[in-house]
C-alpha cells in the first residue's frame, strides 16, 4: 500500500502490478500465445453419415475423414501466429513502459508544483517583512506610503499565484493516480513526504545500441517482419495441394463393407495465387519500410531527448552555482540599501522576483532534467523499471547484449 513514505520505485511497482491497461495488455499476449497451437493443428476430422433409402433401408454408411493441408503449409501459418505473438508481447511491453512514464512524468511535476509552492511561500514570507521595513521607513518619514502599498500588492499577487497552485494540486494528484490504476471509488493519494531524485547519467551511444535492442516499438515491427515473411512463405504455398482421406462402412452388408476414400485439391486458378503471393510480398516490403522508418525515427528522437537532458543539465548548474547565489547577494544589498536609504522601494522589488524567477527556473530546469531521462530509460531505450512484470526477452541477437545498468 502507497503512503506518504513511499518513494517512486513503490509507486512503479503499484503501477506494474494495479494498471488494467497492462493487465489488458497481458491477456492480449497470453492469447496469441494460445493461437500458435491452434495455427500449426490439423483440421478437425469429420464424421459423416449416408443411407440408401427405397422401401426399406439398403445400405448405413458411417465415415471419418481427415483434411491434411499441403507440406509446410502448417509450419508457414504457426509461424505467422507465433510472430504475432511476439508482436503482442512487444505491445504489452510498450504499455509497461507508457505506464511507468505516466507515473513518473505526474510524480516529478507534482514535486515541481510542491517546490513551486514552496517558494512561493518563502517569498511570501520575506514580502511580509519588506512591508514591515517599508511602514518602518514611512513612520522614519524615510519613505512614502506607496512603498507599503507597492509591498501588499505584491504579496496579493503573490497569494493568488500560490492559490493557483495549491488548487492545481488535484489535477496532478487525479492524474497520478489515474496512471497507477485507482479508480474514482478508490482512496485519494497524499502528497509524498519527499521525493525520490534519478541517478542516471546517460550515455548517447550505448543508448541508442540498447534502444535498437530494446525499444518495443523497433521490435514489434522485427516480428511485423517476420510475420510477413511467415506469411509470404504460407502464400508461396498456394499452389501445393490439400489432401483428404477417409474410410466408410457399411453396417447393412454382410459382411461389414469398408469404403477408403481420398481427395485432393487443384490449384488451377494461378492468377489467384500470384495475386496472394504478389500481395504477401507487399506487405513484407511495407513492414521493411515501417521499422527502418521507426529506427531513423528512434534516432532523431534520441537527439532531441538528450539535448533536452544536457540543456536542463546546464541551466541547472548556471542557476545553482552562479545565478541563485548572486540573486540572493543583490536581493540583501537592495534591502540593506533600503534600510540605509542608499537604494529605492523598486530596487527591493525587483531583487525579490530576480531570485523568484531564478528559483522557479532551477525547479523547472530539474523537472524537466527527470522528464528527459525517464524518456529515455523507458520510452527510447525501452529499460522496464525495476519490479516489473516484464518475462525474459523473447530472443537475444547473437552479438552481446548490451547492459540495461546504463540508464540505471
Amino acid at each position: 500500500m502507497l503512503t506518504r513514505d513511499s518513494g517512486i520505485g513503490d509507486y512503479l511497482r503499484f503501477a506494474m502490478i494495479n494498471n488494467p491497461r497492462i493487465e489488458a495488455a497481458y491477456y492480449d499476449w497470453f492469447s496469441s500465445v494460445e493461437s500458435i497451437t491452434a495455427a500449426r493443428s490439423l483440421p478437425d476430422p469429420r464424421l459423416t453419415f449416408s443411407a440408401d433409402l427405397s422401401d426399406i433401408v439398403a445400405s448405413v454408411m458411417a465415415g471419418l475423414m481427415v483434411d491434411l493441408p499441403g507440406p509446410g503449409k502448417l509450419r508457414a501459418a504457426g509461424d505467422a501466429a507465433a510472430a504475432e505473438s511476439r508482436g503482442r508481447y512487444f505491445a504489452f511491453e510498450a504499455e509497461i513502459l507508457r505506464t511507468a512514464f505516466a507515473v513518473k512524468s505526474a510524480y516529478y511535476r507534482l514535486q515541481f508544483l510542491e517546490d513551486s509552492i514552496r517558494v512561493h511561500g518563502e517569498t511570501l514570507k520575506l514580502l511580509g517583512d519588506l512591508e514591515q521595513s517599508a511602514r518602518q521607513q514611512n513612520a522614519a518619514g524615510r519613505a512614502t506610503l506607496q512603498d507599503v502599498l507597492r509591498a501588499q500588492i505584491e504579496q496579493e499577487r503573490l497569494k493568488t499565484q500560490l492559490e493557483n497552485m495549491e488548487d492545481s494540486r488535484g489535477t496532478l494528484l487525479a492524474e497520478l493516480k489515474a496512471a497507477l490504476g485507482l479508480g474514482p471509488a478508490d482512496a485519494d493519494l497524499s502528497v509524498p513526504a519527499r521525493f525520490t531524485p534519478s541517478r542516471e547519467t546517460p550515455d548517447g551511444e550505448k543508448i541508442l545500441v540498447v534502444a535498437l535492442e530494446r525499444n518495443p516499438a523497433v521490435r514489434q515491427m522485427e516480428a511485423d517482419v517476420r510475420r510477413a515473411q511467415a506469411m509470404l512463405d504460407l502464400a508461396g504455398k498456394a499452389g501445393v495441394p490439400d489432401a483428404s482421406i477417409g474410410v466408410e462402412v457399411d453396417f447393412k452388408a454382410s459382411p461389414i463393407m469398408w469404403t477408403p476414400s481420398a481427395g485432393v485439391t487443384l490449384p488451377v486458378w494461378r492468377d489467384k495465387i500470384a495475386a496472394e503471393i504478389a500481395g504477401a510480398q507487399a506487405g513484407k516490403r511495407a513492414a521493411e519500410a515501417r521499422l527502418s522508418g521507426e529506427q531513423v525515427q528512434l534516432a532523431a528522437e534520441l537527439a532531441a531527448v538528450l539535448y533536452m537532458y544536457r540543456e536542463s543539465d546546464r541551466n541547472t548548474k548556471l542557476l545553482e552555482d552562479r545565478l541563485i547565489p548572486k540573486g540572493r547577494q543583490a536581493l540583501q544589498a537592495a534591502r540593506t540599501g533600503y534600510a540605509n536609504g542608499k537604494s529605492g522601494f523598486l530596487d527591493v522589488i525587483d531583487g525579490y522576483r530576480q531570485l523568484l524567477s531564478f528559483d522557479l527556473a532551477n525547479i523547472e530546469a530539474r523537472t524537466q532534467r527527470e522528464l528527459s531521462l525517464a524518456s529515455l530509460s523507458l520510452l527510447i531505450a525501452g529499460v522496464p523499471p525495476e519490479g516489473s512484470p516484464v518475462p525474459a526477452p523473447l530472443e537475444r541477437s547473437d552479438r552481446s547484449e548490451p547492459k540495461e545498468e546504463v540508464l540505471q
